[in-house]
């Protein structure tokens, strides 16, 4: 997936203004929630077809990442879950490296490796699963081959 081309953003506050830090300084590095490390998926809207960015918690295992789609325990879904499930290929940043990625949405046994993974990585999303009733989806991102390497002249 491309990172430049309809880039609309939308998101007020705290999200805007990492996404507007990241995209000023080049890095996800020292762009924190609650003093945590965050990465930048960028994804298609499945309405609009439009390039989307979103700060992501960094869940990270063996190179591969995991996407929470927690909206901070709200009883819906963010807006990104239904752009992965519509266009599952995405870009991630992490620190100035920005490679392609492939999401799925797990389940079962693996949603619960990843979900332990996740609340490892920030404690709040048990919290969030408690304010909620439905169950927090968890997509794993896995990298594909010939990604797109930061620095090479494409825009984040």
């Amino acid at each position: 997936m491309a990172s430049t081309g309809d880039d609309e953003p939308r998101a007020p506050g705290w999200v805007r203004e990492h996404v507007e830090q990241i995209a000023r300084t080049g890095t996800t590095d020292g762009v924190t929630v609650s003093g945590l490390p965050t990465v930048l998926m960028t994804y298609r809207g499945a309405k609009t077809g439009k390039v989307r960015k979103a700060p992501l918690m960094r869940v990270e295992h063996e190179g591969r990442y995991a996407a929470v789609a927690s909206k901070g325990g709200a009883p819906t879904n963010p807006q990104w879950y239904t752009g992965l499930v519509a266009e599952p290929v995405i870009e991630l940043q992490d620190g100035a490296a920005i490679l392609g990625y492939r999401a799925r949405e797990v389940f079962g046994d693996e949603k619960a490796l990843w979900w332990r993974r996740a609340v490892d990585a920030y404690p709040d999303y048990a919290d969030y699963q408690r304010k909620t009733d439905r169950q927090i989806p968890v997509f794993v991102l896995e990298p594909i081959s010939g990604g797109t390497p930061a620095g090479d002249g494409t825009e984040g």
